[in-house]
């Protein structure tokens, strides 16, 4: 009977074995993670922002983003002033199951909202990801978009196309600047609704694409200018 009992016991451990392994696969481990730091955060506000991501510095893949990275997507959409002359902004970034889609996060980021980030990086064709966009103290944010789809391509293996990265940047500042007349959040609304409209439909009509952004922004009680909807025409 003993043998009998040992034997049950060595055969359910080792077919349990198997099942807290996977359980413990679910999750992406710290090396699958990769974190893009501003070029001019010191040493102590590097420290304050890996431990706000809950990481440890060698532990992690870190990459570094400078200014003129970020200008090479922000120069000439927004101004020197929002743009700054230091790289702040850091960004977390964790792959997830597919279907997962996009997760956001932010931290002193006081011009771009979550929303904006998670349209923005669908266009350049971030896909199932964790994402937490930081600083230090407070930032306008633009900045981080570049930090982020450097991280993804970097934890991805998935290099993204160059239009796209120059297109959601140029959605996410026609984005923050539509925002400051309508508001963020219906901003973000918009962009999105039309955007899926569009690709519903796989028109590159400029006359169609005019109809969707004034049909959306009445449904949604949005009252855009001429001007507006021309730039949002554009965008698409």
């Amino acid at each position: 009977m003993k043998k009998i009992l040992s034997l049950g016991l060595a055969l359910m451990l080792i077919l349990l074995f198997p099942l807290y392994a996977l359980a413990d696969g679910e999750d992406s481990p710290d090396d699958e993670i990769v974190v893009s730091l501003g070029a001019d955060l010191n040493e102590s506000q590097q420290k304050q922002i890996l431990e706000l991501f809950g990481v440890k510095r060698d532990e992690v893949k870190i990459l570094t983003v400078t200014i003129d990275e970020e200008r090479q997507f922000l120069g000439g959409l927004v101004s020197d002033e929002k743009i700054g002359h230091r790289t702040i902004s850091s960004a977390y970034v964790k792959p997830l199951d597919k279907g997962q889609g996009i997760d956001v996060e932010t931290h002193n980021i006081t011009w771009v909202t979550r929303e904006m980030y998670a349209n923005a990086l669908v266009t350049a064709g971030v896909e199932n990801a964790k994402v937490i966009a930081a600083a230090p103290f407070k930032v306008s944010g633009t900045g981080a978009l570049t930090g982020i789809m450097k991280a993804f391509e970097e934890v991805s293996g998935k290099e993204l196309d160059e239009d796209a990265k120059e297109a959601a940047n140029e959605e996410l500042v026609t984005t923050g600047e539509l925002g400051e007349v309508i508001g963020k959040d219906e901003a973000a609304a918009l962009i999105k609704e039309i955007k899926e409209r569009i690709a519903e439909l796989k028109t590159k009509d400029e006359g169609e694409i005019r109809k969707i952004v004034i049909e959306i922004s009445a449904n949604l009680n949005i009252n855009l200018t001429d001007a507006q909807i021309e730039q949002i025409v554009k965008l698409m």
